[in-house]
């Protein structure tokens, strides 16, 4: 496979011939998830049970060469980094449509897992041992020079014993070496760190500048919610759960300056 860098100078889509799926092989099977540029299908590929990810193209030149984009990058990034605590890549294809092959998870994602249980909280144990999965998997794209910058419960899924997290979806991961061509506005705000969102100190048309540092901050909210089992400023918009974290003023305040606008 060429590097990652030939990826990010022509986008191309230059995947080693081992990865590269059939997508007549393909079986797509019910919808278990749906995102902002793609919906997730349990499936199957040569009798193994796989999550089959189908990216939405877009209609307009610049939706579309944005989607190539993120795909490109998520396939690059899936194909180079391995980790126990990493979501296993098995294949993807550019033709007729952008697909992308991982391991099926049974557990479901840690969001819903969270959600089925409250008002109760996870066993102590439980929370630190899947902060450890997460601090993992974090260490490992680290090491490889890769910001996740997503990184949310919506994103972390369980294994079918509920024991383990994995960490998906690289879809907005990008290369730390690479942040000069990063942009504000990144990931789900309530989980992101107000770095990638604050535009105020921006001149028009300005890039972002920022490290991984952004998914520490972005870690830090899921331990706080693995304690917890609270959604992260609850009672909050995700705009206005952005404005208390880029502000640090509290939530009355917040809520007082939306409603006399």
């Amino acid at each position: 496979m060429g590097s990652t860098n030939e990826f990010y100078a022509g986008e191309e889509f230059n995947l080693d011939s081992k990865w590269l799926v059939d997508p007549k092989l393909l079986l797509v099977g019910p919808k278990i998830g749906e995102g902002a540029h793609a919906k997730v299908y349990e499936g199957k590929f040569k009798n193994q049970n796989v999550a089959i990810k189908i990216v939405h193209k877009g209609e307009t030149p610049e939706e579309i060469a944005k989607a190539e984009s993120r795909f490109v990058r998520e396939v690059a990034m899936l194909s180079r980094v391995q980790h126990k605590n990493l979501v296993k890549f098995i294949g993807a294809c550019k033709e007729p449509v952008m697909v992308v092959v991982t391991e099926l998870l049974a557990g479901g994602t840690l969001k819903k897992y969270l959600v089925d249980i409250r008002p109760n909280c996870l066993d102590m144990k439980v929370a630190i041992g899947f902060a450890l999965d997460i601090a993992r998997a974090m260490e490992c794209l680290h090491s490889h020079g890769i910001i996740h910058r997503d990184l949310k419960p919506e994103n972390l899924l369980l294994t079918a014993d509920r024991k383990n997290v994995k960490l998906a979806d690289f879809g907005l991961a990008r290369e730390e070496t690479l942040t000069e061509m990063m942009t504000a506005e990144t990931g789900t705000y309530r989980w992101m760190a107000p770095e990638l969102y604050s535009t105020v100190t921006l001149r028009q048309g300005e890039k972002k500048h920022y490290n991984h540092k952004v998914d520490a901050y972005s870690f830090a909210i899921v331990l706080w919610e693995l304690v917890h089992n609270k959604l992260p400023f609850e009672g909050m918009s995700n705009l206005q759960a952005a404005y208390a974290a880029a502000f640090k003023v509290n939530s009355y305040s917040i809520k007082e300056s939306f409603t006399s606008t």
